[in-house]
């Protein structure tokens, strides 16, 4: 589990101190010291505690503060502590390594907006999709995926859902549907310029919608939420995001672009119904992380979102398997010669 550090900075008369401190003594803290800073009517609590508990005592000091002015809590890893901690002996004490609410929304938020690094990747990662495609490589298509920065606004939408944050759910959809368009856009103009090649099968296997795709899509969202909940490098899962996302929207575009409707429609199926598997599987990790709102009334309107957020991309689900199902859309496709 790992190791973090609490700091408080907090008025030191009245009651508010006094709880703090009780608050503090109730999460079973590895350590903690009280400074007194410049301000003489001031006191700075640093507190030593294992991860798990964290969230417990940030949630119970907000309650006790937010009504207050003149204070902050600030958290920060520890990467090396010495001596040495011993492991936790009574396993049920052991909170599941978890980063704080906090602390996910700021990563979160950063990650999914929409500036021009993200603008300038989508773009690039598009141009490398669409020749690997169209020249059947499946290098250049793997190298699109792993530059592709797709993974932050699939778990921004996703979490803006969880926590009932208009403004993250907004700019979660905001950057995933203009990094869709950029990529059609781009995928559309390049397939002006490079000649089809129907016997790619990179290229023909985005028209061949088939529930192992939707599988794919499924973990994909689920890894990549489960990994941003730990603090575990994103980068891999990034790149399953990115697969489910990247070439059926630059095949999107090379198909309108040839001026193949048929295909461009099940390309863009496909699409589709990869961005609500991830949506659904995504919503579904943190809800079993138990990423929420503090206070109750967030908690409902929370709620609220994760289950229309879900019911929604469940229906489109249930819709688009039987569509798969019944019109076979999963069978090889081929044209020409």
């Amino acid at each position: 589990m790992g190791i973090c550090r609490v700091d408080i900075h907090i008025p030191s008369d009245g009651e508010a101190y006094d709880t703090a401190i009780r608050i503090i003594k109730a999460s079973d803290p590895i350590d903690y010291l009280v400074l007194q800073p410049e301000q003489k009517d001031r006191r700075l609590i640093q507190v030593i505690m294992r991860d798990g508990p964290v969230q417990a005592m940030l949630d119970n000091l907000q309650s006790l503060l937010e009504h207050r002015s003149g204070w902050r809590v600030t958290v920060a890893d520890l990467d090396v502590t010495i001596p040495k901690l011993p492991e936790p002996k009574d396993e049920k004490k052991i909170a599941r390594q978890q980063h704080t609410r906090e602390e996910l929304y700021v990563q979160v938020s950063s990650n999914a907006k929409l500036n021009r690094d993200f603008i300038v990747m989508v773009v690039l990662s598009t141009i490398v999709a669409a020749i690997g495609l169209v020249s059947d490589g499946v290098a250049a298509v793997i190298g699109a995926m792993v530059i592709a920065p797709l993974l932050g606004p699939i778990i921004g939408l996703a979490m803006g859902a969880a926590l009932g944050e208009l403004a993250l759910l907004r700019r979660g959809i905001l950057t995933l549907f203009a990094g869709i368009a950029i990529a059609l856009g781009v995928s559309l103009a390049l397939a002006l310029v490079l000649p089809p090649n129907w016997e790619s099968r990179e290229l023909m296997s985005r028209a061949e919608v088939r529930l192992d795709g939707l599988a794919l899509a499924m973990a994909a969202g689920g890894a990549a939420a489960l990994s941003v909940t730990r603090g575990a490098s994103s980068a891999l899962v990034g790149v399953m995001v990115a697969a489910a996302l990247l070439p059926p929207g630059a095949a999107f575009g090379l198909f309108l672009g040839y001026g193949e409707w048929q295909l461009a429609l099940r390309a863009a199926l496909l699409l589709s119904l990869n961005v609500a598997a991830l949506i659904l599987s995504a919503l579904i990790v943190f809800r079993l992380r138990k990423i929420r709102p503090r206070t109750w009334i967030e908690q409902q309107h929370a709620n609220r979102a994760v289950w229309l957020n879900a019911i929604l991309s469940g229906l489109f689900l249930l819709i688009a398997i039987a569509l798969i199902l019944l019109l076979d859309l999963g069978s090889a496709v081929e044209l020409g010669a």
